[in-house]
């Protein structure tokens, strides 16, 4: 492909565009565009569309700086490009002539080719006045992040605020969940040596392993077997909380994509049953795809979690897991595009579903069962302020305080109802619980 370079730059301008202007998720407008990149650039592609989102703030100020005036809307994706552009010169190692010659010619490539001259002039100026060097004194520019959730943050956790901006602008580690029925994770870290990939364990997370650095899944020692999953280590703890006291008969309330439901069902024995939902049709085609690899057995199904009166057999469950649909707030790094795309009118609303949803899910529980409520946001809103108005609706309805194990309880934060693992701690992202026991009458 004639000037790979400069076609990379259009395409990652393309993406930031299409979620900055057009809502779309950033993994979605990646897996759109990325056949449009030769394959051995997809992986600059992904790191220029994550770093572009990621600083979007701070890259947004300096192109104010730099512009005498806002460009047409219509010219909205060489905003986008001259973020990419100046993102390649503050935060990478592609060096400076390499990043200025294609980005402006990517705006060629973009049909915009009377604007590669004003490009070329913002992207020189960038440097040669030290934007970079400067001390912004707006919270939205320093922090990288919607100032709504900033103030959001900063009340939910004036002691730590600072520290979860910080984590979520931080690169994720790529955590492994070993499959127990196969081998323990400390028999697969050996495994991951004997192919030149070092990794460690984490204490009170008997199943994770994070790896030193980043490898695609086909690098992976027996993944395609299903001897290990990709699983971030704080989302682990569902599936070893929720079985801690050996249920039969559970419910995965919300499965999609199927990494807890896969966990669950590696810690059943002969006589576990499963039953996983999830309202969306494509997403539960990745909880079949990923029980397929694990070669696990389990029920399947596309149900609507808060009506269960349209899928419910009346059997009650020993135990019923609800990863709740949630603002995502924890897994930032990993998505940061949800900081564009979340608006503070979304939580209200959000509170309001997760409430529903456990209220209609609790009637399902045998009396003397377990509900584990999970969410990976790191708002209170939406974790201890939803699980204290359902205590406080329900009279047959106490929480468990006890950790699965003791080993973990320096990773979480107590609230007044459930704990609250943030973004960054041991290298896990941010994930909130509270596990909820159906009194027996």
């Amino acid at each position: 492909m004639a000037n790979a370079g400069a076609r990379t730059r259009a395409v990652a301008a393309e993406v930031v565009d299409a979620v900055v202007s057009g809502g779309q998720s950033l993994d979605a407008a990646i897996a759109e565009r990325e056949s449009n990149v030769v394959p051995t650039d997809r992986s600059l592609l992904r790191m220029l569309c994550f770093g572009t989102i990621r600083n979007h703030w701070r890259l947004q100020h300096w192109i104010g700086q730099l512009l005498n005036r806002p460009l047409k809307k219509r010219d909205s994706v060489i905003n986008a490009l001259l973020a990419v552009g100046l993102y390649q010169l503050c935060d990478t190692r592609i060096p400076d002539h390499a990043a200025v010659s294609q980005t402006v010619e990517a705006a060629r490539q973009l049909r915009r080719p009377k604007l590669a001259g004003l490009l070329n002039a913002c992207m020189r100026r960038f440097g040669r006045e030290r934007l970079a060097e400067q001390s912004p004194d707006d919270d939205e520019v320093q922090w990288n992040h919607p100032r709504w959730l900033i103030e959001r943050l900063r009340a939910d956790w004036p002691d730590d605020w600072q520290a979860v901006l910080e984590a979520n602008d931080a690169r994720a580690p790529m955590w492994l969940r070993a499959n127990k029925q196969r081998q323990a994770a400390d028999a697969y870290l050996a495994r991951l040596a004997e192919v030149d990939k070092q990794g460690e364990l984490l204490e009170g997370v008997p199943d994770a392993v994070r790896l030193a650095e980043p490898c695609g899944v086909d690098d992976l020692p027996g993944f395609r077997d299903g001897d290990v999953s990709v699983q971030d280590a704080a989302a682990q703890v569902a599936a070893r909380w929720l079985m801690a006291t050996g249920p039969q008969r559970v419910l995965d309330a919300c499965a999609a994509p199927g990494g807890k439901s896969g966990h669950l069902a590696e810690l059943g024995g002969d006589d576990f049953a499963l039953t996983a939902i999830d309202s969306d049709a494509r997403r539960i085609e990745r909880v079949h795809d990923n029980h397929e690899r694990l070669g696990l057995a389990a029920t399947i199904t596309v149900a609507d979690a808060s009506k269960p009166k349209e899928w419910w057999d009346g059997t009650p469950f020993d135990a019923i897991l609800l990863d709740a649909p949630c603002s995502a707030t924890g897994v930032i790094r990993r998505h940061p595009d949800i900081k564009l795309l979340r608006r503070d009118s979304d939580i209200g609303t959000l509170s309001a579903l997760q409430g529903a949803i456990l209220s209609a899910l609790w009637p399902l529980l045998t009396p003397g069962g377990r509900l584990l409520y999970v969410t990976c946001s790191v708002l209170a809103a939406e974790n201890n302020g939803v699980v204290q108005g359902f205590l406080e609706a329900n009279d047959d309805a106490v929480e468990d305080a006890v950790l699965p194990n003791n080993n973990i309880r320096d990773l979480m934060r107590r609230k007044a109802c459930g704990y609250q693992v943030l973004p960054g701690t041991a290298g896990m992202d941010g994930f909130y619980y509270a596990c909820l026991v159906k009194k027996v009458s």
